[in-house]
Parts: C-alpha cells; structure tokens; sequence
C-alpha cells in the first residue's frame, strides 16, 4: 500500500511524504551501516597501524612494538606455508597424507624480523615467505594464527593461577576440597585457554603485516646459540 500525502503549488503536483519510499530508504540505509560496521570490525584497514603510529609518534617504543605484532603474524603464516608443503616437510613414509601443521618448525620474533626453526632449505624458505606474506594481506588473516604460539601458553598458565586462585578462596581450608578444588581448575584451564589463546593472538599479540617489507634471509644463531634462519624485515609505510 502506497501512503502519500500530495500538495498542489501551481500546475505541479509533488508527494511530500511517500512512506514506502522512506521506509526502503532507511532499511537500505541501516542495511549499509551494518555492513560497514561489520566490515570495520573484521577486516583490518591497510593502513591502520601506519596511521596510529603518526598520531602516537611521541609515544617510545611504538613502533617496535607494532612491528613486532605484524612480525609474529608473519612467523606464523610463514609455518603454515612451509607446512602445507608436502614434498619437502612431509616424512617419507606419509608422503601422501597432506601434513596441516609440521611441530617440526617452530620460530621467534622479535623486533627487527624472525628466527625460523627446523630443516628447511634457504631457498623454499624465501619462497615461503614470500608467499605468506602475499597470501595474509590478501585476506587469509587466519593464517596470523597458530595453536603452537607461546600466546596459548601464557593464557593457559594466567588461566590456571587465575583459577587457582580463586578456587583456593572458595572453597573451605582443608585439603581434599582443596585439591579438588584445584583439579577442576586445572581442567577448567586447559578447556578454554585454545579458544582464548587464538583471540589473544587475534587482537593483542598479531597484526596483518601490511607494513613489512622482506630485507633478507640468512642462516643465523640466535642470542642462546641455537641455529636457525633469520628472516630480517623491515618496516614501510
């Protein structure tokens, strides 16, 4: 049903209001504030650390700590790459099962680019880095996380003396409910601390490595004398 009221000035009729019309109006309009709202909310701006970092340039260690974040997203794409890479990670004897995650490779960040752990030839691993870093900011953002992160385990362990804690103010002074108290919330811990550890990598301690540019890879020795590749990056605007 079309609801207008009309207004006759001179020889040219017009409607002033046309309620289906407004009512289409405001749903295409609400309809695009959710998504851009959505759109905000789970796809991350290219430049959104480059522009935090000019309005807090006095704020010292910023843009350490922000290319460290894009650094550890980057480690981690980067082990999942070399991962799904069947023909040089996967043993022999299970060449052909497609290996998801090889707990044979592991890294570190740091500021200034990141030691990569494990037998991996030079040269896959430049390639690997490569495409990590192009499949990441190209919208595979899940890529930043990985369930071997030393992330989960510092949940895990905030979780379980958080837990502790408590359990041990609750529940009455004596030992049986006390240890019981202190199984559950070991377990408790161990339940959860995936799930919290994967939006603590998500949100604090990764970020899309949109401002990284790959200087280069050499094979290096970190600061306790284990032997690795460094990847060195730099950071761009």
């Amino acid at each position: 049903m079309n609801t207008s009221t009309s207004f006759q000035g001179g020889s040219f009729p017009f409607d002033i209001f046309n309620l289906d019309f407004m009512a289409s109006l405001t749903s295409n309009f609400l309809n695009e504030v959710d998504a851009s709202a959505s759109l905000g909310a789970d796809f991350p701006q290219p430049t959104q650390d480059a522009d935090l970092l000019k309005q807090l340039s006095f704020i010292p260690g910023l843009k350490e700590v922000l290319m460290l974040r894009q650094i550890h997203a980057l480690e981690h794409a980067t082990v999942w790459v070399l991962s799904e890479s069947r023909n040089i990670y996967t043993p022999k004897a299970s060449a052909n099962k497609v290996q998801i995650d090889n707990e044979l490779l592991s890294g570190l960040s740091t500021d200034q680019g990141f030691y990569l752990y494990g037998e991996v030839n030079i040269s896959d691993l430049r390639r690997a880095v490569s495409l990590a870093l192009h499949r990441i900011t190209s919208g595979e953002w899940d890529l930043a996380v990985h369930p071997r992160c030393g992330t989960n385990l510092s949940v895990a362990m905030l979780l379980t003396a958080g837990l502790s804690v408590g359990v041990h103010l609750l529940l009455p002074f004596r030992p049986v409910e006390q240890l019981i108290g202190l199984g559950l919330a070991a377990t408790t811990a161990a339940e959860i601390a995936p799930d919290l550890g994967s939006i603590a990598q998500r949100y604090l301690t990764t970020a899309i490595p949109f401002n990284l540019a790959v200087e280069n890879i050499t094979c290096k020795r970190d600061l306790w004398g284990k032997n690795g590749h460094f990847v060195k990056l730099s950071w761009r605007e």
